[in-house]
């Protein structure tokens, strides 16, 4: 690959005119992309490792992973297929559902910021903020003035998370209404997967112009030289894990992190456990 992922996931092409399960910037097949992501998962973890190193000795450098897409774009299961591959320590998971009767109380990114990463710490993001431009837009929960204001607000808190030491890598976990099929009957097939199967998904399902609009919006109005947006084809998982897992990692890269310093007396303490 000659250019950054990064940079090639930028290009954003109308979204009812990508497919789905191209894989840019990945010229392999399956078994191809799955050795490619365990090459990508030993970098990473020792990347990971000297993020939380780096928090732990008063650095303040942490990254947020923003997973945004419709139902079945696999927000959860690229969670499992790149967390996984980091040491927990340090790695935490928020799933943002429906606002509480709590959060409603106050502004919308309340609830986001109490669950922003501390120094040190990988967060990855099951949805985020984004909800209340998206499903709020679409499903009429807030006016068009509110909707608008909260794009600009979303813009301020991002960079304001940027300035204080953190990276944002947002993903937008891209399917089209074919793939959404495929997956919503293949849970309805199986018994074991009818837990994952919500009714209301197809209430969803049946706006799916107005969410590819809001999408599109959000696309247009949030992203931003701090905290760009990167649209990830997510018809084929083993591509999406890889494609996600490797934005990750050019972040990471870019901290061009170090492991700290010794704060205390090596020799003395080797020259103590020889005697001990």
């Amino acid at each position: 690959m000659s250019d950054p992922l990064a940079a090639l996931l930028r290009t954003y092409t109308p979204l009812a005119d990508l497919d789905p399960r191209e894989t840019v910037g990945f010229d392999g097949d399956k078994a191809a992309g799955e050795q490619a992501l365990a090459a990508v998962g030993a970098e990473l973890s020792e990347l990971q490792e000297r993020l939380h190193a780096d928090g732990v000795s008063g650095g303040r450098r942490s990254v947020l992973v923003v997973l945004q897409g419709m139902d079945t774009s696999g927000k959860g299961g690229t969670i499992r297929g790149v967390a996984g591959m980091v040491d927990p320590l340090g790695v935490r998971i928020a799933a943002f559902g429906r606002p509480t009767p709590e959060e409603l109380e106050h502004d919308f990114l309340w609830r986001i910021g109490r669950r922003m990463p501390a120094p040190g710490q990988l967060v990855f993001f099951d949805r985020s903020h984004y909800e209340d431009v998206l499903a709020a837009r679409v499903r009429g929960l807030a006016d068009d003035e509110e909707i608008d204001r909260r794009y600009d607000a979303i813009n301020d808190f991002e960079r304001a998370y940027v300035e204080g030491g953190g990276v944002i890598v947002k993903c937008l976990l891209h399917i089209d209404r074919d793939v959404q099929a495929d997956r919503l009957r293949a849970r309805l097939d199986d018994p074991t997967k009818h837990w994952k199967f919500d009714p209301s998904d197809l209430d969803d399902r049946e706006l799916w112009p107005q969410y590819l609009d809001a999408y599109e919006t959000v696309l247009e109005r949030c992203s931003t030289d701090v905290a760009p947006w990167f649209v990830v084809p997510s018809g084929r998982k083993w591509y999406r894990n890889w494609a996600v897992a490797s934005l990750l990692l050019e972040h990471l890269r870019t901290l061009d992190l170090g492991w700290p310093e010794a704060t205390f007396d090596v020799e003395a303490a080797r020259e103590r456990l020889d005697r001990t």
